[in-house]
């Protein structure tokens, strides 16, 4: 997957791997001179959410701040249609987090890396694991959500067999497969769980202090675990994304701060060290 996936998903990241439609209007005039408008999922948190409570919210007014804009939302379920259902209909002009290289949308310049997680109670025996080829996780229980690249891993691994895998796309009004994999590893249900970092991170800082998310970084084998973010758009609005690629840049060190705080581990470009912000 790609993280907007993932990524989005499992929000942005799910729409990475499920697809959803294409084809797309080739014009910059689409988007909006008076509104910062944005496609975003009603009930993504952490994410995104209504109450504008996610981090993916906070980026968004960030950046209506530097353009001068007040922030304008069209909001759907990140699942199969979101981009054919927002962007491609001209209702938005901008998705905040999606993975890099998907043809759904035209790729800002990535302003994160990050990577799936194993997230294990924090005094437990499984604390120390860094990798799905440790021993130490051979005969446990561990949550996947079904179809991501870290399922490859545990096949190879010999952990597919008594994994128990939670739903890749759904509409977060209604499931949250995040949510009940951490409430299942609270209860014993599993023993540990592999989420999407984005996901994890800000879930287990916020509501799960018994428990740590360990990006996984030293996967050698492919897929790859980790992936760039970055802000999607129309397909040929080439002038659109060369303004919001010089809000990135210039303004990269606020944007790393907004995912610091809220608890996304952040990853150097390659994918192969987290990056220390003092968080």
């Amino acid at each position: 997957m790609a993280p907007s996936g993932l990524r989005r998903t499992l929000a942005a990241l799910a729409l990475v791997l499920a697809g959803a439609g294409s084809g797309f209007a080739q014009t910059s005039d689409l988007v909006s001179k008076n509104h910062f408008r944005v496609c975003a999922d009603p009930a993504n948190y952490p994410m995104s959410d209504r109450e504008g409570r996610g981090y993916e919210n906070r980026l968004a007014e960030l950046f209506a701040e530097k353009l001068g804009l007040p922030v304008q939302y069209s909001w759907y379920p990140m699942a199969t249609g979101f981009i054919r259902n927002t962007l491609k209909a001209n209702k938005c002009d901008v998705v905040i987090g999606y993975a890099q290289g998907h043809e759904l949308v035209l790729n800002t310049n990535h302003y994160m890396t990050s990577a799936f997680a194993l997230v294990v109670p924090e005094g437990g025996d499984l604390a120390g694991v860094t990798e799905l080829s440790d021993p130490a996780l051979k005969g446990r229980r561990i949550g996947i959500i079904a179809g991501s690249p870290p399922a490859t891993h545990m096949a190879r691994n010999g952990l597919i067999g008594k994994a128990k895998a939670y739903n890749l796309v759904v509409d977060r009004r209604f499931e949250s497969p995040a949510t009940d994999m951490l409430e299942d590893l609270k209860s014993g249900e599993i023993d540990a769980a592999i989420l999407w970092g984005p996901l994890a991170g800000p879930l287990v800082r916020e509501s799960y202090p018994g428990m740590k998310a360990t990006p996984l970084v030293k996967e050698a084998l492919p897929p790859r675990l980790f992936f760039r973010i970055t802000m999607g758009v129309r397909q040929g609005e080439k002038v659109w994304q060369r303004k919001l690629n010089s809000l990135i840049r210039r303004n990269q060190g606020e944007i790393n701060a907004i995912l610091a705080e809220a608890g996304v581990p952040l990853l150097n470009d390659m994918g192969t060290d987290v990056l220390d912000l003092g968080n």
